[in-house]
């Protein structure tokens, strides 16, 4: 059973930034999201955050259990990297028990990983095309983990960059949770149709996600499978606030990494993106992330996105204020978005 086709009828989640909070303040700010009418939760993952100026990081499967005992919704880690912090095993274990704790309402998230994240381990950081390699070799081995596990079946593994000895895992839900891939590029949309559940992917043109849908269904039919059933989810930045100059602030000093036009994934340290920061100018955001005090505007621009297919939408508001964005958008965004 999908969590996206069991039922449940919100179109738009919360996407809890784990970078910007305390972990107790994401807890509450995602079942105050709930009450407020929206259903499910994205929870990022990552050892450091963008800039120092965001000051958290917390441990996402800690945070996600908690979400899981206040809230009702979906949930996931978007994303986590089952290839260098982890073990691919390692991630099957933590989802499997999450999925277990809460069924139906758990998937799996996952993605080829940044350095940010990834290269305090002081091992080698290997180029785009190892790191997408190593992410799928690495599903395959969470899904047969899954599948055979249920089946109270081992698995043994031995491929070009992970080895497994014969095991299983002891707990498991009785539906295993979806796997996701989270994706921007055509070969992985591809591949990401063929070998995992459905995409996960960010706000850009829609002639760029429809280039990517096509990709992902391409390699879904190579594969056997129906792309119309498979899940599509997006998560969305924004900025609102009050005023345009708030809302600018905002989108300046707590995500300036959503301004940067160039690939981040090699990028180490948050005091590095600081500094690149500091190039960043408001017309950067343009074309990339919406930045107003209009919710009609941002209205909008989320129905773009729904009307092109997307299963779930996950919005992140950049800026501090919180409540007062899920109030406003819960009253006069919400209720007007129409599923396609």
């Amino acid at each position: 059973m999908s969590v996206f086709k069991s039922g449940q009828e919100g179109l738009i989640g919360y996407a809890v930034m784990l970078e910007q909070f305390h972990p107790r303040d994401c807890v509450e700010l995602t079942e105050y999201a709930e009450q407020k009418g929206f259903n499910g939760a994205m929870a990022a993952d990552h050892f450091q955050p963008w800039v120092p100026q965001q000051g958290q990081s917390a441990f996402v499967w800690n945070v996600l259990t908690a979400i899981g005992e206040r809230t009702k919704g979906d949930m996931g880690p978007g994303v986590t990297t089952p290839t260098f912090r982890w073990h691919p095993a390692m991630v099957a274990q933590a989802s499997a028990t999450l999925a277990a704790m809460y069924p139906n309402r758990h998937w799996l998230g996952v993605g080829a990983g940044e350095a940010l994240n990834e290269s305090f381990l002081a091992q080698y950081w290997p180029d785009v095309g190892e790191r997408s390699a190593r992410m799928f070799e690495a599903v395959q081995i969470i899904k047969k983990l899954f599948e055979n596990s249920a089946a109270g079946k081992d698995t043994k593994h031995k491929g070009e960059y992970y080895r497994m000895e014969s095991t299983r895992l002891w707990t498991m839900p009785e539906t295993a949770p979806e796997i996701l891939v989270a994706t921007a590029g055509p070969l992985n949309a591809k591949k990401t149709g063929k070998f995992a559940d459905g995409i996960i992917t960010v706000g850009a043109p829609l002639e760029k996600i429809e280039m990517l849908f096509e990709k992902f269904s391409e390699g879904a039919r190579e594969a056997g499978k129906d792309p119309d059933t498979m899940p599509k989810v997006l998560q969305l930045h924004l900025s609102w606030a009050e005023t345009y100059e708030e809302a600018l602030a905002n989108a300046m000093t707590e995500w300036p990494n959503g301004g940067m036009k160039f690939p981040k994934a090699d990028i180490r340290s948050p005091f590095d993106f600081e500094q690149m920061a500091k190039l960043v100018r408001p017309e950067d955001f343009k074309g990339r992330m919406v930045i107003s005090p209009d919710p009609d505007e941002h209205l909008e621009h989320i129905q773009k996105f729904a009307d092109f297919g997307f299963d779930r939408i996950y919005l992140h508001n950049v800026g501090r204020n919180q409540r007062e964005w899920i109030d406003v958008f819960a009253e006069k965004v919400l209720p007007k978005l129409k599923k396609r």
